[in-house]
This record gives structure tokens, sequence and C-alpha cells, in this order.
């Protein structure tokens, strides 16, 4: 029996965000409309995280998220609150599969910093409170790769990408340092951005550099971040294609930035999109060092309910120790239930039987 994991990433374990109820929906109307006021708003939220996080442990689950319930999207909500970032309404959304998202995005206005006033570092010492010692408080926020997205660097103010990408380090070093001292032991990075150096066609970039030079620079601002990060801090990367009202963005296997930043990336565990075949197959795994980061296997899919069967989600799993010894490895959705406010196209309840299911059939491989 290989033995159960005391420290994060869990056996079973899940992204991050979770459906918004409808009574978290009606209450961001009400409070755009005038209906209620701002601490109305957080009180509401503050009661059904506290609903959500009864929910997480009475599932199974280790590790609990807040459900990303004070924020409209997964990344920009986190981004606007730097300092030098502001949020903005583009002239189009992203594109993906079959829609195009609500435009909404950030950019640079200024040198940015971290600010040390940001209203994340409150909202988790609070959603920790409401945890206790129940469980473990995992806080999920963009990767610092996002802020290299196209159109979010000011060339003026950065003409030069080495310069932005030192500032982008000290940025999330002081962010990393903010949550630890918070009490924050389980950070999770989420990454759109290095997850599409693999596309075919890279969907971002204006630094004119190569796919390779690239990677190399994703790298470097990763490990720059987690440089010095405390021992008892776990920090997971979550490599997502995009996760919109149960639509993607891109596709291609890992193959392109395993030999680099799964080789040498210095986080302590992968979530990955495992989930069809838009993901390609397991060979990039065996870039990962023996005995080094777990390898979270996102083999449930968040974009629908339907269950997966239990036979293959086994099979797959064996199939993943021709790269990676079982003890390294891990289960989860491929991503959030709700990366943005909208949420994927499925019932809470399913949401919920799916979590669920994801502890039981790890309790069978794991015991």
């Amino acid at each position: 029996m290989t033995k159960t994991l005391v420290k994060a990433p869990f056996r079973a374990d899940h992204v991050g965000s979770l459906l918004r109820p409808e009574r978290i929906h009606q209450a961001r109307k009400d409070f755009q409309n005038g209906k209620i006021n701002a601490e109305e708003l957080h009180n509401i939220e503050t009661e059904e995280i506290k609903r959500v996080v009864d929910k997480q442990i009475e599932v199974g689950l280790k590790a609990v998220t807040d459900g990303e319930f004070r924020r409209r999207f997964w990344h920009t909500d986190f981004l606007e609150h730097l300092n030098g970032v502001e949020g903005y309404v583009p002239e189009q959304g992203f594109a993906f599969k079959g829609e195009e998202t609500e435009r909404y995005d950030v950019r640079v206005t200024g040198k940015i910093s971290f600010n040390l006033d940001h209203p994340h570092i409150r909202d988790f010492i609070e959603f920790k409170e409401i945890v206790g010692d129940r469980a473990i408080a995992k806080q999920t926020i963009p990767s610092p790769n996002q802020l290299f997205n196209a159109g979010i660097r000011n060339l003026e103010i950065y003409p030069d990408v080495e310069e932005y990408a030192n500032d982008v380090i000290q940025v999330y070093r002081d962010a990393i340092k903010a949550f630890y001292d918070a009490g924050c032991r389980y950070l999770q990075l989420d990454d759109v951005y290095i997850a599409g150096l693999n596309a075919p066609e890279i969907p971002f970039n204006d630094s004119g550099y190569s796919r390779e030079k690239l990677i190399d620079l994703a790298l470097r601002v990763a490990n720059g971040v987690l440089e010095d990060k405390p021992e008892d801090l776990i920090v997971t990367t979550h490599l997502c294609r995009g996760n919109y009202r149960s639509k993607w963005a891109f596709e291609g296997s890992y193959a392109k930035i395993a030999p680099t930043l799964f080789a040498k990336e210095k986080v302590n565990g992968f979530f990955l999109e495992y989930d069809d075949d838009r993901s390609g197959d397991f060979q990039p795994l065996d870039s990962i060092p023996t005995g080094g980061p777990q390898v979270v296997l996102g083999l449930f899919t968040s974009k629908h309910g339907e269950l997966e069967d239990k036979d293959t989600i086994k099979a797959r799993v064996e199939e993943a120790t021709q790269y990676v010894p079982l003890e390294q490895l891990c289960i989860s959705p491929q991503c959030g239930f709700a990366s943005t406010h909208h949420g994927n196209i499925l019932t809470e309840e399913q949401q919920w039987e799916k979590l669920k299911y994801i502890v039981d059939i790890s309790k069978e491989i794991w015991g």
C-alpha cells in the first residue's frame, strides 16, 4: 500500500474555483444596482464561503479553498490590485472554442510593485479563520507569467522585457511573503500562459522572443519568484488551456515545455490537464525528476457533470506510472469548476458528487 500524503498536494485534491451559488450572483446584481452596500455583499460572500468550506470537508478533501467566491475572474481580480496595473474593458474578449469571453482584462500603467494593502491578503486571513484546523486552507493566485500575456506589458514603460521580468519577480516574491505572513502554507500559481507555450501557435507573444526563449524566460521568472521561499510553504503550478463556461482556448501536449519546466521548475507539485485528447499523452512526465514534484493528474473534467469510468481512471493512473512513480502521483479535476463568475455547465450537486468521487477513487488506489 502506498503511503497517504500528509502534506499538499494530496492524493485527492482540487484546483480551486467552485460554482458560484445563485445567492452570490443575486447579491452582485443588487450591489451593482445600489440595493445593498459593499459590507452587505461581503457578508453574503462570507456566509457562502463558510458553506462551501463545510461541504469540501464533508466530501473528504484535505485542502479546501474559498471557491474564489469574492472574484469575478480567476486572474484579473488579483492582478488589477497590484501597483501599476489596472483593469479595463478591451474591444473584444478572448477567443475560446465556440465562444468569446466576457470583455475584461488588465494592463500595466506604471512601474509595478506589490500592494501591501492587497485585498486578497485580508480575504485569506478571514478564510483561514473559517477553515481553522479542520483542513489546509489553499490559496490560488494567477502565475507571475500571466503578466507576460500580449498587451499587458506597457512597451513605453517597459521597453526591455528583462527589466519587466525582474519587476514581476519582485512583485511575486513580495506577494508570497505577504501570504506566508498571513498564515498561508499552500499556494497555487494558475498558469495559462505557460500551457500556451505548448500550443502549435503561441496564443500570446509581444516580446519578439522565440518559443525557446519564452520557455526559458518563464522558467527564470517562476524560479526567481520561488527563490528562498520558506521550506514549510507548499507551492504548486496549475497548467490550464483555458476554462470558460465549459469551453477551452487552445490545445497541445506538454512536450515542448517538459524538458525545461517540468525538469527544472522548483515547485512542490504540478496540476496538469489530462481530461481529454487535447492534453496529449503522459510521455512528457518523463522529464519530471523521480522524487521531485508531486504530479496531480487532472483526469476528471470540470466541464460537465458526468462521472468518469472508474476503471478507465485507474488504468490511466497505472499508465502514468510508466513515467512517474505511483507515490509521486495524485488525482484531481483538470481545472476549477468556475474559473470566472459564469461557471461551467453543470450543477452544484454534480460538482460535489464529482469531488467526492475523486476522494473515493483515491482511497481505492492509494489506500
